[in-house]
C-alpha cells in the first residue's frame, strides 16, 4: 500500500526527517505519533506530494510519488491540519470545486456527493455558507473533500485540534467509519485519539521511527515482558512460595493491598506467554483465591514518553560531542 524508504528531508543544516522507513498495509487505521517538531507533518506532506524530499522513496500502490505524482496522488485523500476551505462557498459548492480538481466525471458526482455527505454528517448544512459553520462541521467538510473520489488511502493531520469534546467524539466516529472502507493514517499527538480509533501505531522522534506495533503490543515490546496484576487473598509468603515454583514467571513484585487479608502482585512473563489461566488454577489449587486480575502493560502514554525521551537523551549527548 505505502512504502517509505530511507526518507530524508533537510532544511539547511536542520534534518527534519532522518532516514525514515516504514510500511503501511491495506485496511488498517494507523496512528502516526511524535512530539512537536518530530517530523510528523513534514512526513505527511512528503507522502502526499505537497513537499519534495531531500532523499529516499515513497511508493504508493506501486507508484513513486516523485516520479509518478499524478498516479500516486489518485490513491490519496488528504486533510491537512488547517482544512483548505473557501468560506464563501457552501459545502455543496466546495465539493463541486474539489471534484473539478480531482477530475471526477460529472456523471458520477451526484451519487458520490450524496455518499460522502452522509458519511461525514454534513447533509443538514449542505447549503449553508462554510464561514457560518462550527469548527466541527468545517472539519467534516474537509473530511468530505478528502474522501471524494473514494481514494484507497486517507491521510488526516491533527483532525481534532481545537474541537470541543462532543465534536472530537463525532470526528472520531467518522474516522472509524472511514476505516471500514479505507486505509487511514492519523497524524496526531493526542494519545487518547490513537487508543480510541487506531489498529497500529508508528512513533517517530527527531525524524526517525522509534516504535511500530499494535496499541496492545507496544507496551510489551518496550518492557520486554507481558505483565499481569493480581490481588490474592493470602499472606505474602504463601504467594511468594507459589510464584517461585511457576516456570513461566520471570519475576514478580508483591505490594500491600487495600483489600482485607490480600496482597497485590505484578507478575511478569515472556511476551509470548499468557499466564492468566495458569495463575488462576495454581492459586485456586493452593486455596489462595485470586480476587482481581488485569493486564498491567505500559499505557500508550508511558510508551510514548519512554521511546521519545530515550531519543531526546541520545540527541542531547550527540549534540554535546559536536
Amino acid at each position: 500500500m505505502i512504502e517509505v524508504k530511507n526518507l530524508v528531508k533537510k532544511y539547511g543544516n536542520h534534518v527534519a526527517v532522518n532516514n525514515l522507513s516504514f510500511n503501511i498495509e491495506k485496511g488498517k487505521i494507523y496512528g502516526f505519533l511524535g512530539p512537536n517538531g518530530a517530523g510528523k507533518s513534514t512526513t505527511m506532506n512528503i507522502i502526499t506530494g505537497y513537499l519534495a524530499a531531500t532523499d529516499g522513496q515513497v511508493i504508493i500502490n506501486g507508484h513513486d510519488i516523485f516520479e509518478e505524482p499524478e498516479e500516486a496522488k489518485k490513491c490519496i485523500g488528504y486533510l491537512p491540519e488547517i482544512p483548505p476551505l473557501y468560506l464563501d462557498m457552501t459545502p455543496r459548492e466546495y465539493l463541486e470545486f474539489a471534484a473539478d480538481l480531482k477530475k471526477i466525471p460529472r456523471s458520477e458526482r451526484p451519487k458520490m456527493f450524496e455518499d460522502v455527505a452522509k458519511m461525514t454528517g454534513i447533509v443538514d448544512v449542505y447549503d449553508r455558507l462554510i464561514r457560518n459553520l462550527s469548527k466541527g462541521y468545517k472539519q467534516r467538510v474537509g473530511l468530505a473533500q478528502a474522501i471524494l473520489g473514494y481514494p484507497e488511502i486517507i491521510i488526516l493531520d491533527e483532525p481534532t485540534v481545537g474541537l470541543d469534546p462532543k465534536q472530537i467524539i463525532e470526528i472520531r466516529d467518522v474516522i472509524k467509519k472511514l476505516g471500514q472502507k479505507h486505509t487511514v493514517i492519523l497524524s496526531t499527538h493526542i494519545m487518547q485519539e490513537v487508543s480510541a480509533v487506531c489498529d497500529e501505531v508508528l512513533i517517530i522522534a527527531h525524524g526517525q521511527l522509534v516504535a511500530q506495533d499494535t496499541t496492545s503490543n507496544l507496551g510489551q515490546h518496550v518492557t520486554g515482558s507481558n505483565n499481569v496484576d493480581i490481588t490474592v487473598k493470602a499472606p505474602d509468603y504463601r504467594v511468594k512460595a507459589i510464584l517461585s515454583k511457576m516456570n513461566e514467571v520471570k519475576k514478580f513484585e508483591i505490594h500491600s493491598s487495600t483489600e482485607i487479608e490480600c496482597v497485590d502482585v505484578t507478575v511478569s512473563t515472556d511476551m509470548s506467554v499468557d499466564i492468566r489461566e495458569n495463575l488462576f488454577y495454581t492459586f485456586a489449587a493452593s486455596k489462595c483465591p485470586i480476587i482481581k486480575m488485569a493486564d498491567s502493560n505500559m499505557s500508550l502514554e508511558d510508551v510514548f514518553i519512554k521511546v521519545t525521551e530515550g531519543r531526546q537523551t541520545d540527541k542531547r549527548q550527540t549534540d554535546k560531542k559536536k
